[in-house]
């Protein structure tokens, strides 16, 4: 036999005229087709929150309110006085009796306990008021 006679088998991947690796176009299509499905299939859930009821543009005639200041240490005062909690309730009761349109604000420090204004906000909803204001700021402290 000759060398020019000699049959050369050549591999399947390049007897497709030099192309290498793998097909990866069936695995895109099948992972589209996933995402597609799980999409559509997915249940929206709406997440739980708390119901905000935004002021409108028109500002009614200013009534009477009682505020509450709690500070980065979350203690609360009235008046520049410092109250404990079990006293809010009491201190909204006579409010509400002396005032009976009037609100409350709740003056927070930015960095007070999230617990200690929760728990005011429950104290005065204890007493019959549903219209709260909260007010974050950033209060001066003056103990040394």
């Amino acid at each position: 036999m000759s060398k020019s006679s000699s049959i050369r088998t050549r591999s399947p991947a390049h007897a497709a005229g030099g192309a290498h690796g793998i097909d990866l176009a069936p695995m895109l299509d099948f992972v589209v087709n996933l995402l597609i499905f799980f999409i559509i299939t997915a249940v929206f859930v709406k997440q739980a929150g708390i119901e905000v009821t935004r002021p409108s543009a028109v500002r009614p005639v200013d009534s009477a309110s009682k505020s509450f200041v709690i500070d980065e240490q979350g203690e609360i005062s009235l008046d520049a006085k410092p109250i404990d909690l079990r006293a809010v309730r009491a201190h909204v009761e006579r409010f509400k009796a002396a005032e009976a349109g009037g609100g409350i604000v709740v003056v927070a420090d930015r960095h007070a306990p999230t617990g200690a204004v929760v728990a005011v906000a429950d104290q005065v909803r204890l007493a019959g008021v549903s219209d709260i204001t909260f007010i974050t700021t950033t209060l001066a402290t003056q103990k040394k």
